[in-house]
């Protein structure tokens, strides 16, 4: 058969090859991105061409099978989206396939119906801008009558046109910050936008987007949590009735239209998560990438095991596009290569409406306790901090960092923990909400070994919402956390509305929200947020820490924020309260990750070795890490193996082996000898899917 007869494909599994295929008589030559049926092990699959004219090379073309056919039902994949799905799996070490499954996953029902709460939300939108535009002034009709437009034709199913944002207004600020970042973009750099909570950051992010689609090229905005894309996408829809939604809780038809759009070209803008960074973009100008620190942009499981912040970089290169990053507290990372003038930061320390930080009180929980001067979670001072912000008609906001009513329980008589028998973690106690009983979940009401009752131990969100309104019966109270999913959307509104007096919830609440009537913010245990076993944890405090700071005092009033602490001397609180910035916290993290060569003076790989068999596991583990020793890369240092925290997750044991590799020009090359030294032990060791690698971890 002619070379140009045969075909390679890939397939949405984890081969690190790429099966060939030939082409039946009756099917013309295919191009590179056609989608095809095959058989692959006796099952069937759609693969995508990766290469259209292939020339067998050691394998036997006589054992070569032909496609079934050609899906001309699906749409072709271009050839920047297998440009960006190489650069993916090369960096993050995994197969090619992985990255297509991700990009186009298989969808349960192609005429899925547009979700009733989307309908429902749209319709209620299409019912306000109608009165809005009866009512509005002769200046205002034509803005009012452009989003009105815009919902209907979603509702019809429609897209609409992205049209040039309108009335977007920067502070003298604001200007100079966006001079700096186009100055940047210019440079070909990549812009970093360090601006402090409240500085208008958004305001920036929407006036460079404005400037790109005038240019007649599409803008991709990344937000860490579905969530917080929801409340920002009805402030953009503001300026940009025509923008684009996209995240994993869409219906699959609802994310095909958006991949249909996308195809067509012009000029769009599409807010979504990580997930939207393998839409199939074409003319695209610019990346956003807000609070670019947020852990959520890092893909845990399953491969591959990507960031979008990086990732990002990644297809901007592809697309000869620009990248702007925003956060009020960057990662060490990012201050790294703007240090090294790979990016250009971007400095905006002032808030728009020049109010001052919130003023910071740290409570000493041992010392209150003492006195007695707590009242379940709560201190009898922020008790009293929290009826004077209610009774000046503000809102409060409590961050608990551990759902549930109580992380952990206890036998009373004979101290029995209860330990999830998959994973070994101690079961939380979650109470039963209306009449219903309580629970202990993995992440009952008496002891298995004894029969005696459990006493909880510590404080979730459901015991801090008990707590609170035990104290303030009559003020309206709500949670807001992964208990509570699917509520999450009318919560915000509500809170939004003011119709919430105090918001409870986990570390959702300290996301980019911008709720105006907040007066104050008070953590509860805040010990929990520097507990980590990890390099990062003060980094990961403090940011988290500066950005709940941030959600008190938005509107130009001063704000309030309220630690409750073991150890208020820790440096994390201390930067807070003394130095009012992090910046020298923030170079003393970084001088303790050069001494210690930890991230980002180095590349950090974990190699996961999972097996049911705990005896299997130590051996093999101890075998793959001399065996990686000998490899022959140069200058890795190699800690392990080790029991990592989940040393026992989904019925398996684990065992990690961490790698540290210089940020040289062997880099490259270390990562490849790497990756075959692990194909070589589980060839010679039988023991494919028993070992994952994750390149900088989070």
């Amino acid at each position: 058969m002619p070379e140009e007869r045969y075909i390679q494909v890939i397939l949405p599994l984890l081969l690190d090859w790429e099966p060939y295929y030939s082409l039946p008589e009756g099917v013309e030559s295919l191009v590179a991105g056609s989608r095809v049926r095959v058989v692959f092990a006796s099952r069937h699959y759609v693969g995508v061409v990766s290469v259209a004219k292939a020339k067998p090379s050691g394998v036997d073309v006589g054992k070569v099978r032909p496609i079934e056919g050609v899906e001309t039902g699906l749409p072709c994949v271009s050839e920047s989206e297998l440009r960006f799905w190489r650069e993916i799996a090369d960096y993050y070490l995994c197969p090619v396939g992985m990255v297509y499954k991700v990009a186009y996953p298989s969808l349960k029902t192609e005429g899925e119906l547009v979700e009733s709460r989307q309908v429902e939300r749209l319709r209620k939108r299409e019912e306000a801008l109608a009165i809005k535009l009866e009512k509005a002034r002769p200046s205002n009709r034509e803005r009012y009558r452009s989003q009105l437009e815009a919902v209907r034709a979603e509702l019809r199913g429609e897209s609409v046109p992205v049209q040039a944002g309108s009335g977007i207004e920067l502070s003298p600020k604001q200007q100079r910050a966006e001079r700096e970042i186009s100055a940047a973009f210019e440079r070909g750099k990549t812009a970093l936008l360090d601006g402090v909570t409240g500085s208008g950051k958004t305001e920036i992010y929407l006036k460079m987007a404005a400037e790109c689609l005038q240019k007649g090229k599409s803008v991709l905005y990344l937000v860490p949590e579905i969530a917080l894309s929801r409340q920002l996408e009805e402030r953009i829809r503001e300026h940009f009735p025509g923008m684009l939604t996209y995240h994993s809780r869409l219906t699959a038809s609802r994310r095909s239209a958006v991949a249909s759009t996308l195809r067509k070209g012009g000029a769009n803008l599409v807010l979504g998560t990580r997930s939207a960074l393998f839409l199939p973009f074409k003319e695209l100008g610019l990346i956003i990438v807000d609070e670019e620190h947020d852990r959520s942009y890092k893909q845990d499981s399953p491969s591959p095991r990507y960031n979008a912040r990086e990732a990002a970089i990644m297809l901007a290169g592809i697309h000869g596009a620009n990248v702007l990053l925003g956060s009020a507290t960057p990662s060490l990372e990012s201050l790294y290569n703007a240090n090294k003038e790979l990016f250009v930061k971007v400095d905006l320390k002032e808030r728009f409406y020049k109010a001052d930080d919130a003023e910071i009180e740290i409570i000493d929980t041992v010392a209150e306790r003492r006195k007695k001067g707590m009242h379940g979670a709560l201190s009898f001072r922020l008790i009293k901090l929290i009826g004077s912000c209610l009774e000046s008609g503000k809102q409060a906001v409590l961050l608990r960092s551990r759902r549930s009513y109580a992380p952990a329980v206890q036998c009373t008589e004979c101290g029995y923990i209860p330990r999830c028998p998959s994973c070994n973690v101690s079961l939380s106690l979650h109470k039963g909400q209306n009449g219903a009983p309580d629970r202990l979940l993995c992440h009952s009401a008496t002891c298995e070994k004894c029969g005696a009752s459990l006493q909880p131990l510590g404080f979730g969100t459901q015991r801090v919402e008990e707590d609170v309104r035990e104290c303030f019966p009559t003020a309206r109270v709500a949670r807001l956390d992964s208990d509570s999913t699917g509520e999450d959307v009318g919560t915000i509104k509500s809170f939004e509305r003011g119709d919430i007096d105090i918001l409870i919830g986990t570390q959702i609440v300290t996301k980019g929200f911008d709720f105006g009537n907040v007066a104050l913010v008070a953590v509860i245990q805040a010990d929990n947020v520097l507990g980590l076993q990890d390099f990062r944890a003060d980094e990961r405090a403090l940011q988290l820490l500066e950005q709940f700071r941030g959600r008190c005092g938005r509107r130009g009033a001063s704000g309030q924020f309220v630690i409750q602490t073991r150890e208020p001397s820790h440096p994390v609180f201390r930067c807070l309260k003394e130095n009012d910035n992090a910046s020298a916290l923030t170079e003393n993290m970084l001088a303790e990750r050069q001494a210690f060569s930890y991230p980002p003076f180095t590349r950090l790989i974990h190699v996961d070795i999972h097996d049911s068999n705990e005896k299997r596991l130590y051996s093999l583990s101890q075998a793959l890490a001399a065996e990686l020793s000998a490899c022959g890369m140069s200058g890795v240092t190699l800690v392990g193996p080790y029991a990592p925290s989940h040393e026992f997750s989904g019925g398996e044991y684990c065992r990690q082996i961490r790698l540290m590799l210089p940020r040289n020009r062997m880099l490259r090359q270390n990562k490849a000898l790497l990756l075959d030294a692990v194909r070589r032990f589980e060839t010679a060791r039988r023991y494919t899917g028993h070992i994952s690698l994750d390149v900088d971890p989070a």
